[in-house]
C-alpha cells in the first residue's frame, strides 16, 4: 500500500517511518510533485491534520494521511495548544518555543502536559481520524538532545527523562504520535 503523508517536517517523517510495517510504503510531498506550502489556518487539532488532506486529495489524488500535534499545559489552559510550532511567533525556532513555555511556566507549581496527536486519513474516498495523548510534566529546564519541539521540556509521566533524552524507537512506542499511528496501522491492516 503507499500513501502519501502531508508534511515537509522530516523529524515528523522519521518518526512515522520507523513506526509503520515495512508494507506501508510512505511518499513524501516532495515524491508527489507538492511544493507549496500548506498553511494551517483551522482552531483544532482535528481541523489542520484535515486542511493536510484535503490539500493533497482534491489536488494531487492520493489516499493520503496528515497530522496536527499540539502540546496542552493545564496551567497556560491548554495552550499553546494548536500554536504549538509557532507559539513564540510565525517565524520562531523549536528553541524560541521551547524558551517561551519556560518563561511562561516560571514558579508554577502545576506541571502538568499532554502531548495530543490527531491523524486525518483519506482512503478509497472516505475520511477517517485517529487520536494518541501522552501525558507527562513540563520541566523546569531543557535536557537532552535527540527529537525536536518541546521534547526537551517534556517528560512522559512513568519515566525519569524527557522525549529529547530517548532514542527514537523508544520515543515511538509511548508518544503522543507513535500511539496515534498504531492506531491507524492497525485500522489500515483491516483494509488490506
Amino acid at each position: 500500500m503507499k500513501l502519501v503523508f502531508a508534511t515537509n517536517n522530516k523529524h515528523k517523517l522519521n518518526e512515522v517511518q520507523d513506526l509503520l510495517p515495512k508494507d506501508i510504503e510512505i511518499l513524501t510531498l516532495e515524491d508527489i510533485g507538492c511544493h507549496e506550502e500548506i498553511e494551517e489556518t483551522a482552531a483544532t487539532l482535528e481541523g489542520n491534520a484535515k486542511i493536510k488532506t484535503d490539500h493533497v486529495k482534491n489536488l494531487y489524488g492520493y489516499d493520503c494521511f496528515g497530522d496536527d500535534t499540539g502540546l496542552e499545559v493545564e496551567a497556560l489552559n491548554g495552550a499553546p495548544g494548536v500554536y504549538s510550532a509557532r507559539y513564540a511567533g510565525e517565524e520562531a525556532t523549536f528553541n524560541d518555543n521551547v524558551q517561551k513555555l519556560l518563561g511562561a511556566m516560571q514558579g508554577i507549581q502545576n506541571r502538568k502536559a499532554r502531548f495530543r496527536t490527531v491523524i486525518s486519513l483519506y482512503l478509497g474516498g472516505r475520511q477517517f481520524f485517529f487520536e494518541g495523548i501522552c501525558d507527562g510534566f513540563i520541566e523546569t529546564s531543557v535536557s537532552g538532545n535527540k527529537g525536536f519541539g518541546y521534547d526537551p521540556v517534556f517528560r512522559p509521566r512513568g519515566f525519569d527523562k524527557t522525549f529529547a533524552e530517548m532514542d527514537l524507537h523508544e520515543k515511538g512506542l509511548i508518544s503522543h504520535r507513535g500511539l496515534a499511528v498504531k492506531k491507524l496501522v492497525e485500522f489500515l491492516k483491516n483494509q488490506v
